[in-house]
């Protein structure tokens, strides 16, 4: 039993670093760029190791979607702990920074950019949009959380939107992410 359990676990871990691998890829440089050949170059593995694990291109992106949205969402998990005890109405700029590291993935505006990039690419993979849908529901729950604790006045929902959208306004203006978004939630919550 123990034999098998260790070939399971090596199996798993292979299975893992391939998703990984193909997370990566997808990140980088787009949904579109996922090969079995690429993941396996990626992942320092055979070909034969990916079509093992992923049998079509779509499992592949599955458990590339999964992997990146569980990053997601762990890093939203991580915003929520590490978050500190402020209101909107004690310090809306810090609050609004609570939220905002939330939302976006940790790293600097070409991450960000990156990370929106997938995140808009995914529409057209119905595999990788699945994925993504399942990892933003955990992020939603945790900006529910911090919506409440911070006091914000605006819904999750609406909190998302407002940063999303400043996103793509920082980003086609060559503005700073994290500041624009942080200053557009405010302005959002109004005087």
């Amino acid at each position: 039993m123990s034999g098998e359990r260790g070939v399971r676990t090596k199996g798993a871990q292979r299975r893992d670093d391939l998703a990984r691998a193909a997370a990566a890829i997808t990140l980088r440089d787009g949904p579109g760029a996922l090969t079995h050949r690429r993941v396996a170059a990626e992942a320092g593995a055979s070909l034969s190791a990916t079509t093992y694990y992923f049998a079509s291109l779509d499992d592949l992106a599955a458990a590339a979607g999964r992997t990146l949205a569980d990053e997601w969402a762990a890093h939203a998990r991580s915003a929520l702990a590490a978050a500190p005890a402020v209101t909107v109405q004690q310090d809306p700029a810090t609050a609004a920074q609570v939220l905002v590291d939330a939302v976006l993935p940790a790293g600097d505006d070409a991450q960000v950019r990156s990370h929106y990039e997938h995140l808009l690419g995914a529409g057209r993979h119905a595999a990788l949009a699945a994925a993504f849908a399942a990892g933003r529901e955990v992020v939603d729950a945790v900006l529910g959380e911090l919506v409440g604790r911070v006091g914000s006045p605006t819904s999750a929902a609406v909190t998302t939107a407002v940063v999303d959208g400043a996103v793509v306004t920082a980003l086609t203006e060559q503005r700073p992410v994290r500041a624009t978004a942080c200053s557009l939630l405010v302005d959002a919550w109004g005087p």
